[in-house]
Order: C-alpha cells, then structure tokens, then sequence
C-alpha cells in the first residue's frame, strides 16, 4: 500500500510540473502576442514610426500585419513546443 501511495505522490508532482511549465509557455506567448499586437501596433507606434517597412512605416506594419504573423508564429511555437512538453513527461500520443 505505500508503494501505491509513493506512485501517485510522484504522480501528482510530475502533474504538477507538466501543468507549471504549460503554464509558463502560455503566459510568455500571451506576453510576447501583446507586447507585438497592442504595445508595438499602437503603445510603441510614434516611437517606430520612422523606420519604413513594405513601403509604410513599422507600427503600422505591426497594426495591420505583423501581429497576425506573430500570432501565427506563436501558434506553432506553442504546438511545437508542448509536443516536446509531452514527450518529456511520458503523455504523446503515439
């Protein structure tokens, strides 16, 4: 019986750092998506606006296209990145 007791205690705390480190990978992406989409497309625009991109300047790069990108970028990064996640801790689907 403290066999059993000693599996699901390891069990839990690998639970528990599966869920911290998704966590972790979350709130940096949403980090990075706000930082790109609300502090450089609209915060951060007067100061960036000098440098052109595409023929416009950057923020509204940003604005209208470079927080789509970053937002794509980020989908797969986090797809990617919890494929690795789960292979780390024994739940792939395989």
């Amino acid at each position: 019986m403290a066999d059993h007791t000693s599996q699901s205690a390891a069990q839990a705390e690998a639970d528990k750092g599966y869920w911290a480190a998704n966590v972790r990978i979350i709130i940096v992406s949403l980090i990075i998506w706000a930082l790109v989409s609300f502090g450089f497309g609209i915060l951060l625009r007067p100061m960036i606006s000098g440098i052109k991109v595409g023929g416009t300047d950057l923020g509204f790069w940003f604005a209208q296209q470079g927080s789509i990108i970053v937002f794509l970028a980020l989908i797969f990064f986090y797809a990617w990145r919890m494929n690795k996640l789960d292979k780390e801790y024994g739940v792939d689907e395989e």
